[in-house]
């Protein structure tokens, strides 16, 4: 599957427990991916998701959390959307269903942002947004120049509202119009990251990581045959902090690493201002420069989900100043 997918598939699967999590991320995947209609009278609600599992997740929360019935109506693709569509409806008890979750304001009208409660709610709360609106309609890019987590909005202000949450969680956000259609852009690798955390999609930041080490490894390639004392200076720094932070990775994983990944993270801790073809050497058998790169940022990816699961500090809770400063 495409990255985009992996996340989605991960995300549609992630328990949530927390009743205000579980209310704004129904409201936001509702305000993403839908909207209200008018049909005989009645206000039926209605949300558009490309995967089926995001769609039962919907349809799940829905009744579990409202006590609303709702039915999944499958779209065929065509020439200009490929892959099905699912249509997530509630028709009995719609309007219901509109004021309870927000997309109705006090006075029946429409709201055209995200809805006050998921506004001014907890970070945590704002995380459920963001991962209602990644399942509504998210997407990914390959990690490189042009690499980006994006969202599609029905409008500036859902936009705005969006760029706002994102600002709670510490993570820069920009809204901006393309072609008539509202979009939120996040295009830092580590702010990419750091969302994807958040929001629960651990194995999909490890995937996203991986190829993330193997583009900038590729890129530098050429770089490296001409290193300055400048550069092999940042190296070795760069060495040493990253030994640290592998200290404290076996320390959240304890024996829980599997060999090949202890082997590499030994090698770090042994020679901790050696490159990273010279440990590649020294691996048994030898390893390329890249492959011993993936495997320590592997360990530190599975530490780091380990910190983020425990709540306790993380890998770079580990580095001095004086490390940053060599």
């Amino acid at each position: 599957m495409s990255l985009t997918a992996d996340v989605k598939d991960e995300l549609a699967r992630l328990r949530v427990d927390k009743m205000s999590a579980r209310k704004a991320e129904v409201a936001a995947t509702l305000r993403f991916a839908g909207g209200l209609h008018i049909i005989s009278g009645r206000i039926v609600v209605e949300a558009e998701l490309d995967t089926g599992v995001a769609a039962r997740r919907l349809r799940q929360a829905i009744h579990e959390v409202y006590g609303h019935t709702s039915e999944v109506i499958v779209v065929s693709g065509g020439a200009l959307r490929r892959g099905n569509r699912y249509v997530v409806r509630v028709v009995t008890g719609g309007e219901a269903l509109a004021r309870q979750t927000g997309l109705l304001d006090s006075r029946g009208r429409p709201v055209r942002g995200l809805p006050p409660h998921v506004v001014n709610a907890s970070t945590g709360d704002a995380v459920a947004a963001w991962r209602g609106a990644f399942l509504s309609r998210g997407s990914l890019t390959e990690p490189g120049r042009s690499s980006a987590l994006e969202v599609t909005c029905p409008g500036p202000e859902a936009a705005l509202a969006l760029v706002g949450a994102a600002r709670r969680l510490d993570v820069p956000a920009k809204a901006r119009e393309v072609r008539g259609v509202d979009r939120v852009v996040i295009r830092d690798g580590d702010a990419i990251s750091a969302l994807l955390t958040r929001m629960g999609a651990h194995d999909a930041v490890i995937a996203w990581e991986e190829r993330r080490i193997r583009r900038e490894v590729r890129g530098t390639a050429n770089r490296l045959a001409n290193f300055d004392d400048a550069n092999l200076r940042r190296s070795a720094q760069a060495a040493v902090a990253a030994g640290a932070r592998v200290e404290r990775a076996f320390e959240l994983l304890g024996e829980d690493v599997p060999d090949h990944l202890q082997q590499a993270g030994r090698l770090r801790l042994e020679n901790k201002q050696a490159s990273l073809e010279e440990l590649g050497q020294l691996s048994e058998p030898q390893l390329t420069k890249d492959a011993i790169a993936g495997r320590i940022r592997r360990l530190l990816a599975m530490a780091d989900k380990r910190a983020h699961e425990l709540g306790v500090p993380d890998t770079e809770s580990n580095l001095t100043q004086d490390m940053l400063d060599m």
